[in-house]
């Protein structure tokens, strides 16, 4: 078997293992919400039930983070450069990142209420990639032929991994809310599991802390990026759709962080912009890859 079609094997395989996780952490969240609703007999201790289902769900989860990376250091070598000059690359990626933002935040704190989404998102990123994004492992364009690709690109899909995480966590926060003021629809019994998340604030805080993280790693990706176009096309700054886009997406960012530390703009108002920032990456990935050409087209997609 060519070392190529092994790693998209080893990305099918991933893709199961999140499946597998995904059903585990749900399965989790479902048994939480069981015992939360159970009666409590007067005068007997509070006993919580063993998370089996979640210590399966973290190990699955691990267990294909592994099974990625091997993939895309599969893919680095069949192509002989670093995997994450196109879109299917930086799809594999991108997941890979979000993945090990998950897991090693578990390590920190219990964050395991975020294994059903972060697992569900990561799986259907890398059937997207393969389905819709593969290309055949090939070598670089003569821009692409530097080491920038390796610190610029790997910084950027960095960041795109944790504002992924920070994403999710932003729409739970709003779940969670709405649940909490008893909404119509948000309030109902069967979105009784939103009652095992913690606490809309402390879900804004955690937000908050990795998009700061992202954002700092954002903001060397264009100071990264202007350089490296100096070198590859002598100017700093085009005005091409991809910079244009990655500015904005700095812009966004850069106004919640200072919005919410300055002026106070917490609760729903700070879960709003993080969605229209999360909105702005996938923009940034999908139409200007595939629509707007310019002189980061390399998806290999386009025509242009």
């Amino acid at each position: 078997m060519e070392i190529s079609a092994l790693s998209v094997l080893l990305v099918w395989s991933t893709a199961t293992a999140l499946v597998v996780a995904l059903i585990a952490f749900a399965i989790d969240l479902s048994r939480q919400a069981e015992h939360r609703a159970a009666p409590v007999l007067a005068g007997l201790p509070v006993t919580m039930a063993p998370r089996r289902a979640a210590g399966v769900g973290v190990s699955t989860t691990w267990l294909a983070t592994i099974l990625l990376i091997v993939a895309i250091v599969l893919r680095g070598v069949a192509a002989g450069r670093t995997p994450w000059s196109n879109m299917y690359e930086f799809t594999l990626v991108g997941a890979c990142a979000s993945l090990l933002a998950f897991v090693l935040l578990n390590l920190r704190r219990d964050v395991r209420f975020l294994g059903t989404f972060v697992t569900g998102v990561a799986a259907l990123f890398l059937v997207l990639a393969v389905n819709a994004f593969y290309l055949p492992a090939t070598g670089l364009f003569p821009a692409l032929q530097s080491y920038w690709l390796v610190i610029h690109v790997g910084v950027a899909v960095g960041a795109a991994g944790i504002f992924t995480v920070s994403f999710l966590i932003s729409s739970l926060q709003l779940l969670r809310d709405s649940h909490d003021d008893g909404g119509a629809l948000i309030g109902r019994d069967r979105w009784r599991w939103l009652e095992n998340l913690p606490s809309a604030n402390t879900l804004e805080a955690l937000s908050f802390r990795l998009n700061a993280v992202g954002f700092v790693a954002w903001t060397f990706t264009l100071i990264g990026g202007a350089i490296w176009a100096e070198s590859a096309w002598g100017r700093y700054w085009g005005w091409d759709p991809k910079e244009v886009w990655s500015f904005i997406i700095w812009v966004v960012y850069a106004a919640y962080l200072h919005a919410r530390t300055t002026r106070g703009w917490a609760g729903r108002r700070s879960a709003y912009f993080v969605l229209v920032g999360y909105a702005c990456v996938l923009f940034n990935f999908t139409v200007v890859n595939l629509i707007i050409n310019g002189k980061h087209s390399y998806s290999g997609l386009t025509a242009g």
